[in-house]
């Protein structure tokens, strides 16, 4: 069995091969399905040891496909492309966050993470 190369670990699926865009898109709409409001936020930062990262916007408590979130995603990235971005769900019952994962990281490219 092979492991994945040396190197920083991030969030939720970061010991995972990266993302497709696909993959990606259907994450989103299993927070968007499960009554889960998706939100994005950037930093310049990954560290684990910082909790508090900048919302791009408020959450998207009206989203209804991947699509909108994935072009908020991608106007973030345009603005701050030397930064890290994630996609959070917020769950409103529990008033807490349920998960967050990374789209986009600096100086990246190849599949997956693009958006």
């Amino acid at each position: 069995m092979k492991t994945l190369p040396k190197e920083r670990r991030y969030e939720t699926f970061s010991y995972l091969p990266p993302l497709s865009d696909a993959q990606i898109a259907r994450q989103i709409q299993y927070t968007i399905d499960q009554g889960y409001h998706p939100c994005v936020e950037f930093n310049e930062s990954s560290a684990a040891e910082i909790y508090y990262w900048t919302m791009w916007k408020l959450p998207l408590f009206d989203c209804s496909s991947p699509q909108e979130v994935l072009n908020e995603v991608q106007q973030c990235r345009s603005e701050y492309p030397n930064c890290y971005i994630r996609i959070v769900a917020f769950d409103n019952i529990k008033q807490c966050q349920v998960m967050s994962f990374i789209v986009h990281k600096p100086n990246q490219s190849g599949s997956g993470y693009r958006y």
